[in-house]
């Protein structure tokens, strides 16, 4: 084996329960192992990637990972942390949003390449549910469970017992669907262990109480604590919604700033549970970055690592001079030629806009038209005056005088602008 996979979560703080003998099995044998994945959108946000690198570990480890799409199970809806019924989904949004989430996975698991005995394998639970009637069902899965071992699961418990508007029996057949996966792998493809968060226990030890009493065999399980902030508010989400990992759904640029911007007490946790830098090292980065906080090495390096993970090198290092213009007091013609008007969007929104014309400065503008009458930046001629006297005025993050002309060697981002007054007020000329 690469490394011992459980020692390796456990020094990460990625272990909340464990079956007995787990840590055992894994360092005797290659393991066929699975997680599952909802396809509840047609990609996967950064809550995510905890499985995700889960999947990775194990695979590293020199164990086979399986990622299974929930095709079947997601037309039910897991009740599992939840207080309300979800909406359930068509079979159309399913499709594409299983294409989409294959897709993502296939970009950190090796299915192709490697020993053949670690290659990762995905899988759809569609293709051995949709033959199934409910009578076979019933009579070679239902009578394996009794509806009191059911009922004793917290995830039904607490929807049952009054919390929101209590279980359809639809959500209640979930915990055997997903027993009956961990069932099926096992007997096609000798998966002996299922992987998942701490709220997935319930479900996961329903399949291995399955495989004990249908096929007579021993199955295995492992969950990791639910990552959470240290403010209570929610992992992955921020005021505009959630922190996806496709560039399409959330920029390159948005995702660098949820990892820099994360508090000290987040970055010691998040470095050990997001990346694959060692424990030496982990340990080392905790100790620099609590003798100056204020440096942010720790989330910078946090920053790093995730982001060149998910989306490459080229991504992160755009992502950092991002950050350079937004917060620097000057920028390099240098630096805003690597940035395109997508990534300047991004940085700036929200900051008031005005479209003009291109040609409206081809042949020169002086710099008091041009942030009065042409883009409004400024109420009037005598205000641009007075910020010019009091040396407040800038164009791209560079100090003018009165003698400025606006031409378009002044354009930046391929068809931008940028005017600020002071540190904070800025203004983004969009030339059409």
């Amino acid at each position: 084996m690469a490394y011992n996979f459980v020692e390796e979560l456990r020094w990460r703080g990625m272990i909340h329960d464990i079956m007995p003998d787990t840590e055992e099995l894994l360092n005797s044998e290659v393991v066929t192992g699975y997680i599952g994945f909802d396809p509840t959108a047609n990609s996967l946000h950064i809550g995510s990637m905890v499985q995700i690198i889960l999947l990775m570990h194990l695979q590293r480890a020199g164990h086979r990972p399986v990622a299974l799409v929930g095709g079947a199970t997601g037309m039910i809806g897991d009740p599992s942390g939840k207080s309300a019924e979800r909406n359930l989904l068509t079979q159309d949004i399913l499709d594409e949003n299983i294409a989409g989430v294959r897709r993502v996975i296939e970009r950190f698991i090796d299915f192709t390449d490697g020993p053949e005995q670690t290659r990762a394998v995905l899988v759809n639970n569609y293709d051995w549910m949709k033959d199934f009637t409910l009578i076979d069902f019933a009579r070679d899965i239902g009578k394996h469970i009794t509806v009191n071992y059911m009922m004793a699961k917290e995830s039904v418990k607490k929807r049952v017992t009054g919390e929101g508007d209590g279980m359809s029996f639809t959500e209640f057949t979930y915990q055997l669907f997903q027993g009956y996966d961990f069932l099926h792998l096992y007997e096609t493809m000798g998966c002996k262990l299922q992987i998942g968060g701490s709220d997935q226990w319930g479900n996961i030890t329903t399949g291995t109480e399955l495989v004990r009493r249908k096929a007579g065999g021993k199955a295995y399980a492992l969950t990791t604590p639910l990552v959470t902030k240290a403010d209570g508010t929610k992992f992955g989400k921020t005021e505009s919604g959630n922190i996806w990992l496709d560039t399409d759904k959330t920029s390159v640029y948005k995702f660098y700033q949820f990892w820099v911007n994360a508090t000290d007490e987040d970055a010691e946790s998040w470095i050990k549970i997001f990346t694959f830098l060692n424990k030496e090292t982990c340990e080392l980065l905790i100790e620099e970055h609590r003798k100056d906080a204020g440096m942010r090495l720790l989330q910078k390096r946090l920053a790093l690592e995730v982001t060149t993970m998910v989306h490459g090198t080229e991504a992160h290092d755009i992502a950092v001079e991002a950050s350079k213009i937004l917060f620097g007091n000057k920028v390099t013609p240098e630096q805003w030629s690597k940035l395109n008007q997508e990534t300047l969007l991004e940085i700036f929104e929200g900051v008031p806009q005005a479209s003009v014309s291109r040609e409206t400065i081809k042949e020169g503008v002086d710099i008091v038209s041009f942030t009065t009458t042409l883009t409004g930046f400024l109420p009037s001629n005598s205000e641009a005056r007075r910020a010019l006297k009091e040396n407040s005025l800038s164009i791209n993050k560079e100090k003018i005088t009165d003698s400025k002309i606006i031409t378009e060697s002044d354009i930046i981002g391929e068809s931008m602008i940028l005017l600020q007054r002071g540190k904070k007020n800025y203004f983004l000329v969009v030339l059409e």
